[in-house]
């Protein structure tokens, strides 16, 4: 565990030691980035968080893996939670993904049945039990895969329709565990699948997905560019479904146009999604979960993404989760409040969020890049409590 010495630690004291191991000075690394220079200076001083964006095009510039920067896939609790075990199966599914079954692999189940198996997915990636999600989702892919060969014309699109939304756990795993390549396998099976489902709102879920993987610099243009593409291709029907994807994006969108610091654009986008979230109210269509409790999660991260953390929490007071929330959602809104908080001197308030994050989606909050960081800046600022040391080793920070 790491201690209050004082000293930067966690991503941005890895940069630093990177760097110089390369021999490129904060500005020539700043450039290669795109990045400024002056933000790369605070991160590597541990006084700025870093954005999954930044995180993935510094990097890139430094010729290593996203999870060599922040320490994921953290395997040493991957293999104590035994999660670190799922990944290969999970894997070879993907990779397996339009190969005829063996002659003794027994026919897929009927459909209704394969239905309920992948709603019970779709409850897991909700709930962020991404070691349950892991377990079941390499059989489910099989038997997809099996019966979208199989299928007959009338049931084909549905069953590709079944697939894209199994893929999307797959992503889901894997983008929250630290495993960047898999998640981009994840999202190319979805794409395929999509494409056939006969469902334009899935092809806009996997371009959304897609934008969310996006690096800062150049390649953030490409995610803002897919998201615009991504609206402009989904009609708006009025249906509510369609309605929550399109909502979706434009909070994708908030978040894009935060971290390229283009805060006027990222508030235009939040306004619009502020109404169209006050005509449709709270929705769970499509793992959007859109509404105004999103809306109002998406203006706190924003916030935090352009390192206006008193803004962020004032807009934090104003998000209460309703009853029978999204758990997901309401921990990234606990750990982003959090970092916040950690931010602006409020230390106590800000192990209380993490503890509550703890309790509420325990895998994601272990494994999210953010909690480490804001724990680090805790650790850094005062001497820390036995909680707080206890939380620490249990984050593996």
């Amino acid at each position: 565990m790491a201690q209050a010495t004082g000293q930067p630690q966690g991503v941005g004291a890895r940069i630093h030691e990177l760097r110089a191991l390369r021999g490129y000075s904060l500005r020539e690394l700043a450039q290669r980035a795109h990045v400024s220079k002056s933000m790369l200076s605070d991160v590597e001083r541990g006084e700025r968080h870093p954005s999954e964006q930044v995180i993935a095009a510094v990097a890139k510039a430094l010729h290593v893996s996203v999870p060599v920067l922040h320490g994921q896939p953290y395997i040493e609790q991957l293999r104590r939670d035994q999660l670190d075990q799922l990944i290969a199966p999970l894997s070879n599914a993907l990779d397996d993904w339009d190969i005829p079954s063996a002659n003794d692999v027994p026919p897929p189940r009927p459909l209704p049945e394969i239905e309920a198996t992948v709603r019970r997915i779709y409850r897991l990636r909700s709930a962020g039990r991404f070691g349950d999600l892991a377990r079941a989702l390499p059989g489910t892919l099989a038997e997809l895969s099996y019966a979208v060969l199989d299928a007959s014309p009338g049931e084909r699109e549905r069953f590709c329709w079944l697939q894209s939304e199994a893929a999307l756990g797959g992503f889901s795993v894997a983008y929250k565990l630290g495993y960047l390549d898999l998640a981009r396998l994840s999202l190319a099976r979805m794409a395929a699948a999509a494409a056939q489902s006969g469902d334009p709102r899935q092809v806009a879920v996997e371009r959304l997905k897609r934008a969310q993987l996006s690096a800062n610099g150049p390649a953030i243009e490409m995610g803002l560019r897919l998201v615009n593409r991504a609206l402009a291709d989904l009609d708006d029907d009025r249906t509510p479904e369609t309605r929550a994807v399109r909502g979706g994006l434009m909070l994708k969108g908030v978040q894009l146009y935060a971290l390229t610091g283009q805060g006027d654009e990222s508030d235009t986008w939040l306004a619009e999604a502020h109404g169209l979230a006050r005509d449709l109210g709270e929705t769970d269509h499509y793992g959007m979960v859109f509404g105004p409790t999103n809306v109002g999660q998406h203006g706190v991260a924003a916030a935090g993404d352009r390192d206006e953390h008193g803004l962020a929490l004032e807009r934090a007071d104003g998000v209460h989760p309703p009853e029978g929330y999204s758990p997901l959602r309401t921990g990234q809104f606990l750990v982003d409040r959090a970092r916040s908080q950690a931010l602006t001197a409020r230390p106590e308030d800000a192990l209380a969020s993490l503890l509550r994050a703890r309790e509420v989606t325990p895998e994601q909050t272990r494994y999210h890049p953010s909690t480490r960081e804001t724990v680090g800046t805790l650790l850094r600022a005062r001497r820390p409590s036995a909680e707080l040391r206890e939380y620490a080793l249990w984050s593996g920070v």
